[in-house]
Parts: C-alpha cells; structure tokens; sequence
C-alpha cells in the first residue's frame, strides 16, 4: 500500500514538469534569437566616422545589437574587407567604396540589387597639429608643397592608390616623390601625420577630421581630384538580412544626413 502514493507522487511532479516546459514548435533554433537581434558589419574608413557616431543609435532605437569590424576598401592588408572575406570572415553589411562594392558583387560576394549609395567624399590634406599650413590653393601651389615635403604618405585603399599611381605619375613627379613617399597600411594616414612620423598625408577627408593632433590643410586642387563614392550593400550569405536592411536603410536617411555632413562627407540620401 506504500508504494501507491509514492507513485501517484511521481505521476503528478512529471505531468507538472511537462507542462512547464515550452512547446516543441516555439523553440528556436540554436542562434536564431540571437542572429535576429545582431548584424555584422564591416566598413571602410572613409565612412568610419559617421558610421561611429550613427551606430549608437540605430542600436538604441532598434534593438538591434551592432558588431563592426573595420578595414579599406582596397588594397590588400591583411584586415582589409576583400581580405576578411577571402579568409571566410562573415558580414550581414558591408561599407565601402562603391568601386570596392561592385568588385565584390562581381564575384558573387554582394547582392548587386542590395546596393545603397551613401556618401562621397574628397582627398585631403593632413599636417601635424601646430605645423604651417602649406598652399595648395593652386596646381601649382600643390606640386610645390609636394617637392618641397620631407615626407609624404598616403592612403593604401582607394584614395592611396589613386595619388600615388595616377596623380603623381600625372604630374610628372612620380620619381621624385617615391623615395620620400610611403603607403601607410591598416592605420589612418592622418594618425601617422600626428605622431610626427609624416610631414604631410593624403586622404579622404572625413578619414583625417576625425584624427587628434592632425591638423586638416584642406582639398586637393578640383583639377586633381577624386570624388569617391561610399556605398552600402548586403552580402550573399547574410544571416540577418532584414537587419541589415533596416541598418542601410538608416544611414540613407534624412536622420543620419546631418552626421554624415558634420564628419565631411556629402550625404546621397536623405539630406532633402
């Protein structure tokens, strides 16, 4: 007679436990809670500095948990975003020049109809804080102040590339200016500017205002420009891709226009 309470004991725990445990259907799969409330992104540096200051609150108003990897558009180091997604590192969002972003939808890597212009910016001009501000107002301006610079470094993404093996060539100074000239790789051209290590340095505009001790000489003369375009594009094996269009969506926008402009960027989108 003992053991038949025990076992209607037993009986009532396991049904009580049953119904506490949720239902097969409404568990999700490993991950897929948090994958909804994250997205991976990577951007270049031209971009980098609004993207910063935009991050916190889309995060805010969205819910959606931002983590960001950085890297140039081009070029080749080790942490540049054609090298992170060679060695299989994974994106929802890719920002870069829209050069870059064709390049890799060309191979397969980003949905082409996902492709958002964002910004475009202009090549600028760096010296250490507290130095003179050289002339460049002028073409002839500029080529004077490239001769006469101990030192000259430039960017090795798409800015880089452009002054170095067109511009200088362009201007006939090219030999001149390759023993005194250097590509600066995973760092801002504006930091190495800052630390005394460069006379003067060459990139992107919203890349050296955001830089401290870096002080922002202006743009190249228009007759040596080269506007680049900064883009948004969603990759092909995004595990989020509704978070990262609502992320792209966000930095096209009216709300994010005015950030943009603040860092030296023309904002595409959203700025009527």
């Amino acid at each position: 007679m003992h053991g038949r309470p025990m076992v209607t004991l037993l009986l009532v725990l396991a049904i009580s436990i049953a119904g506490c445990a949720p239902p097969r259907g409404d568990t999700p799969a490993d991950g897929d809670a948090d994958t909804r409330q994250e997205v991976a992104v990577v951007t270049s540096g031209g971009l980098a500095a609004a993207y910063d200051l935009l991050a916190p609150r889309f995060q805010d108003e969205t819910g959606i948990r931002l983590v960001t990897a950085y890297g140039a558009s081009t070029g080749g180091a080790p942490d540049s975003i054609p090298a992170r997604l060679e060695r299989g590192e994974r994106f929802d969002v890719l920002v870069m020049s829209q050069a870059g972003l064709n390049a890799l939808a060309e191979r397969g890597l980003v949905r082409p109809d996902t492709r958002v212009d964002v910004a475009s910016s202009s090549i600028g001009m760096a010296v250490r804080e507290g130095a003179p501000l050289p002339d460049i107002s002028t073409p002839d301006a500029f080529v004077e102040t490239l001769l006469a610079a101990e030192s000259i470094g430039y960017s090795a993404s798409v800015s880089g590339t452009y002054v170095s093996e067109e511009l200088f060539p362009r201007l006939g100074v090219a030999e001149q200016l390759a023993p005194k000239s250097r590509r600066i790789v995973s760092e801002r051209v504006a930091t190495v500017v800052a630390r005394g290590e460069l006379e003067i340095g060459f990139q992107q505009v919203s890349e050296i205002l955001s830089i401290e001790g870096a002080a922002y000489v202006g743009p190249i003369p228009d007759e040596y420009q080269r506007v680049t375009t900064f883009s948004t594009g969603i990759t092909t094996d995004a595990e989020n891709p509704d978070g990262a269009q609502r992320l792209m969506d966000f930095l096209a926008s009216s709300e994010a226009a005015a950030t943009i402009a603040e860092t030296g960027l023309e904002p595409l989108t959203g700025s009527n």
